[in-house]
C-alpha cells in the first residue's frame, strides 16, 4: 500500500488518461467499427481504468492518511463531475463521434 500512496498522483493521472483513451476507443468501436463486442471491451476498459480504481485509490489514501486531504478531495470532485456535468460532456462527445464516424462511412 505504501507504493500506491507514495505514487498516488502519478497513478491517478495515468488512470485518468487511460480512462479517456478507453472512452475514445469505446466510441470508435461503437460508431467506427460498429462492433458490439469491442464496444463492450471498451466499456470494461473504462470501468477498470476509470471510476473503480479512482474510488479505490481515494479509499486507500484515506485509510493511509486518516484525513481528507487534497488527493481524496480531487477524487471526490472527479466522481461528482462524472455523475453530474460529465454526463452532458459525454453525451456531446458521443454525438460528435457519431457524426464523425458516420461521415467517414458515407
Amino acid at each position: 500500500m505504501g507504493f500506491l500512496v507514495e505514487n498516488k498522483w502519478v497513478i491517478l493521472v495515468s488512470l485518468e488518461v487511460l480512462a479517456w483513451l478507453s472512452t475514445f476507443f469505446l466510441l470508435y468501436a461503437r460508431y467506427g467499427l460498429k462492433s458490439n463486442f469491442w464496444f463492450k471491451v471498451g466499456t470494461v476498459l473504462f470501468a477498470v481504468t476509470g471510476v473503480i480504481p479512482q474510488v479505490l485509490m481515494g479509499i486507500l489514501n484515506f485509510i493511509a492518511t486518516k484525513k481528507l486531504d487534497l488527493f481524496t478531495l480531487i477524487i471526490v470532485l472527479l466522481i461528482i463531475y462524472g455523475f453530474t456535468i460529465g454526463k452532458n460532456d459525454v453525451k456531446k462527445l458521443d454525438a460528435w463521434a457519431q457524426k464523425k464516424f458516420s461521415k467517414q462511412h458515407s
